[in-house]
C-alpha cells in the first residue's frame, strides 16, 4: 500500500505544530522546575533541551490540558536523575584514575635513578623497537599476539622482540643503569608504563 507524501505531510506539520503549541506553554514551567534543582546553568541548559527532546520523540503519550505539565515535570525528574547518576560514574571514574596515577608515580627514591635511566634509553631507541617493546611490556601481549598486531609472522616478532631488548639493554649500559635493570622483573607489574618511559 502506498503512502500519501501529501497526508504525511500534512501529519508531520501537525505534529509540529503540537510540539511548537507545547513547547510555548510549558518551557516556562519546565525551566523554572529545572533550574531550581540545578547548581550549574550548563547542567541546566542540558536538562531542560534533553526534557524537550524527550516529550518530542514522545508527543504521542503526551496527556491533554492540566495534566501535562505534570508530565513534563516527571520527564524532568527522570533527566536530572539520569544527568545526577552520570555525574556521579564521572567522578568515581576520576577518582579511580586519579589514584591510579598516583600509585603509579609513587616510586621508592632508591630507584628513581633506574627509572629515569631506563626512560632516556627507551626514549633513545627506534619507534619500531619502542613499538614492540611496548607491546609486550605494557599491553601483556605475547609474540604470537604481537606478530598479529605488527602483521608479521610468530619468529619475525620474536626476533624483532630479542633485538629491541638487546638494543635497550646497549643503550641502558650507555646510560649508566645498573646490569641487572632488565633482568626478568614484573612487566606484568602495576608501574610498567613509567618504568620505560609513557612513549
Amino acid at each position: 500500500m502506498e503512502q500519501n507524501p501529501v497526508a504525511n505531510r500534512s501529519a508531520d506539520g501537525t505534529r509540529s505544530q503540537r510540539f511548537e503549541a507545547l513547547y510555548a506553554a510549558h518551557h516556562p514551567h519546565v525551566f523554572g522546575y529545572v533550574m531550581r534543582r540545578c547548581d550549574r546553568s550548563d547542567d541546566a541548559a542540558d536538562a531542560i533541551a534533553e526534557t524537550f527532546l524527550v516529550a518530542w520523540r514522545r508527543l504521542d503519550d503526551a496527556p491533554a490540558g492540566d495534566q501535562l505539565r505534570l508530565w513534563l515535570y516527571g520527564v524532568a525528574r527522570r533527566v536530572l536523575a539520569n544527568q545526577r547518576r552520570g555525574a556521579r560514574r564521572r567522578l568515581a571514574l576520576a577518582d579511580r584514575l586519579r589514584s591510579d596515577l598516583t600509585a603509579h608515580m609513587t616510586v621508592s627514591a632508591g630507584h628513581v635513578g633506574e627509572r629515569e635511566a631506563l626512560r632516556t634509553a627507551f626514549s633513545s631507541l627506534s619507534p619500531d623497537d619502542r613499538e614492540v617493546l611496548a607491546l609486550e611490556a605494557w599491553e601483556e601481549l605475547s609474540s604470537q599476539q604481537i606478530a598479529k598486531v605488527l602483521g608479521c609472522s610468530s619468529a619475525a616478532a620474536r626476533t624483532r622482540l630479542h633485538r629491541a631488548r638487546r638494543r635497550l639493554q646497549r643503550a641502558l649500559t650507555q646510560h649508566g643503569a645498573a646490569a641487572d635493570t632488565l633482568q626478568p622483573r614484573s612487566t606484568r607489574d602495576a608501574d610498567r608504563p613509567e618504568a620505560i618511559g609513557g612513549a
